[in-house]
């Protein structure tokens, strides 16, 4: 364990490391995150009317999502494999862009936040290569953490929504 004010993910000579979490409880843990696809309002207008030259879009990117949950430990250097029990991932068009939620689910030693980010970010990803030849100007942006359940901390939610 580390004392407060350390960086868990070093060793005593600075160096990264994977943390041990070999001791710790498993426990039932989520995660939800958000973020946002600022779009055209003629990308807008394809997404609503089902017309987007490469097909179902917001199908891809709830797909993309998904994997990209199950595929965190592969992209995030530091973060442990460990068993993904569920994913949900809603996008919601609105008037100026996407709107992406994710939550990731666990019973497992460390939290899933990772994975819920990682969900959001790719599933933001793959909807702006879907709709690119509609909208090449689209922005992904607030990408963040909104909750966390489980664990020594148990629950933790973002105050400023």
């Amino acid at each position: 364990m580390t004392s407060p004010g350390e960086f868990s993910h070093l060793d005593s000579s600075g160096a990264a490391r994977m943390v041990d979490v070999s001791a710790k409880e498993i426990s039932v843990r989520t995660a939800t995150a958000t973020g946002f696809v600022r779009l055209s309002a003629p990308c807008v207008a394809a997404l609503r009317a089902g017309n987007v030259p490469k097909g179902d879009a917001l199908a891809v990117a709830r797909i993309a999502g998904i994997q990209a949950a199950k595929r965190t430990p592969d992209l995030v250097p530091l973060c442990h494999p460990i068993a993904i029990h569920g994913v949900v991932v809603d996008l919601s068009v609105r008037d100026d862009g996407v709107a992406i939620s994710a939550q990731v689910r666990t019973a497992d030693r460390t939290g899933v936040e990772m994975e819920a980010l990682t969900c959001v970010s790719v599933a933001a990803l793959a909807l702006i290569d879907m709709v690119k030849s509609v909208d090449p100007a689209a922005v992904v942006t607030d990408v963040r953490v909104e909750e966390k359940t489980g664990g020594k901390t148990g629950l933790w939610r973002r105050e400023d929504t």
